[in-house]
């Protein structure tokens, strides 16, 4: 089994954020590989990574970094693959983060999650993965149909609760 997927997060402190990424993964059967490089602490490591990734069957790298958060923008500049950006929060609620992931100058792009988005950038990856794969696709399309059930029925769930002036 080779891998498809590379997360990516600068330290493995961020692994109980990353983890949200490797359990939607999971749930699709997508191989995936996990590691810590750093952009600042290990920058040739980065390097051999990021430009030899799709040469290793990688389709999709998600990258998650707190504080300075170059990681994602580093890779993202040596590599033709997709990259997704997971700001950790690490200091100042991971707005550091954030700002640092989404400003990247033109020609440089990083889709970009939410601050500890780990999940989403995971569902993204598959989306992304899934424009080639229509055994995928139909797995996505009902993923999604399940998320909208769970709505339904905690509507419906809702509707029987009882209070003096609710009138729904």
């Amino acid at each position: 089994m080779e891998a498809k997927v590379s997360i990516i997060m600068g330290s493995t402190s961020d692994l109980s954020v990353m983890e949200g990424a490797a359990k939607i993964l999971d749930e699709f059967e997508i191989p995936f590989e996990i590691n810590a490089l750093s952009a600042h602490r290990t920058p040739e490591e980065v390097e051999k990574f990021a430009k030899g990734a799709k040469d290793r069957g990688i389709q999709v790298i998600i990258a998650g970094a707190g504080m300075a958060a170059h990681l994602p923008g580093v890779i993202a500049a040596m590599t033709p693959l997709p990259v997704i950006g997971v700001p950790i929060r690490a200091s100042l609620d991971g707005w550091d983060s954030m700002l640092a992931i989404l400003q990247m100058p033109p020609g440089i792009p990083v889709a970009t999650v939410a601050i500890n988005g780990a999940r989403n950038a995971g569902i993204l990856a598959v989306q992304m993965m899934a424009l080639g794969n229509p055994d995928l696709m139909a797995k996505f399309v009902s993923f999604k149909e399940e998320l909208k059930e769970k709505i339904v029925k905690a509507n419906k769930d809702l509707s029987e609760i009882k209070f003096k002036f609710k009138t729904n």
